[in-house]
């Protein structure tokens, strides 16, 4: 008889899929402070428009290995060779606007980070440096988003980031922890109103 107990997950969180259960228990709303895994999330969001996000799972490190390390100031100087390589890159979504976005938002991110210091400080602002803790009931649907996202949306397309539209700026806001839409009894709920 196995006297472990089950943990309690977000309905969303696929038992059957080991990679997408560690990212739900280790990554998923967990605030991030790291400028090259925020830079990650931010083109991999975009990356995955129109897929699942467990397809993007599968390719993060080809991701990673495709873009340098997710070096922006590597990304920002790439040329047609680099995007003629990336599009016969099998490991990666090879859509040629997606590709284009990845590094027009290396090149965006660049007067960012002399501005306000980086990913970092910009995006916790927005959230005054502390998660947004929303706990829902498992039956309670998870927004794709709100006024907040739109806000941030439209700020970092006027700084000439793309694939930012509020859907995907909201799903990235969950995913680097900005907001923590755990359902209330998924183990991983911070709610402090939980016993």
């Amino acid at each position: 008889m196995n006297d472990v107990p089950t943990l309690v997950r977000c309905s969303w969180a696929n038992p059957a899929n080991p990679r997408y259960l560690r990212y739900h228990d280790e990554e998923w709303g967990v605030p991030c402070a790291d400028e090259t895994q925020l830079f990650e999330m931010l083109n991999l969001e975009g990356a995955q428009a129109g897929l699942s996000w467990s397809t993007i799972l599968a390719k993060r490190e080809n991701y990673r290995a495709a873009f340098d390390g997710w070096d922006a100031k590597k990304i920002a100087r790439y040329g047609d060779a680099d995007v003629a390589r990336l599009m016969g890159d099998a490991g990666i979504v090879r859509n040629r606007l997606k590709i284009a976005a990845t590094i027009n938002n290396a090149r965006a991110l660049l007067p960012l980070i002399d501005e306000c210091g980086g990913l970092v400080p910009y995006l916790w602002g927005w959230v005054g440096g502390e998660p947004i803790v929303t706990p829902r009931s498992a039956s309670s649907p998870i927004p794709a988003r709100t006024e907040l996202s739109d806000a941030l949306s439209k700020d970092l397309i006027a700084r000439g980031f793309r694939f930012v539209g509020s859907t995907i700026v909201y799903a990235y806001m969950q995913a680097t922890g900005m907001v923590d839409d755990h359902a209330a009894d998924c183990f991983r709920c911070r709610d402090p109103r939980k016993p």
